[in-house]
């Protein structure tokens, strides 16, 4: 399951905030639904999880975002001095 919260993050990165608060409340929601948990503080930690590992799929799709603009924008001053 914590590669479908990573590749969450890869898809939805643009969108992080959203992508972060979204992991907050469906992650958790998604183990009581499957028995996987009890409400008990073990949710708080679930949550907590959830948004490490869609911030470490943002992360990448903020990184490869960014190299890419980086790139552009030097390619383009390249070519008009």
């Amino acid at each position: 399951m914590i590669p479908t919260m990573i590749l969450f993050g890869l898809i939805f990165g643009r969108w992080w905030r959203a992508s972060l608060l979204a992991a907050a409340v469906f992650w958790p929601a998604v183990l009581l639904a499957g028995d996987a948990i009890g409400l008990d503080g073990s949710l708080v930690m679930a949550a907590a999880l959830g948004v490490l590992n869609v911030a470490a799929g943002v992360a990448i799709h903020q990184s490869v975002l960014w190299l890419v603009r980086n790139t552009i924008t030097q390619r383009a001053g390249a070519k008009n001095p």
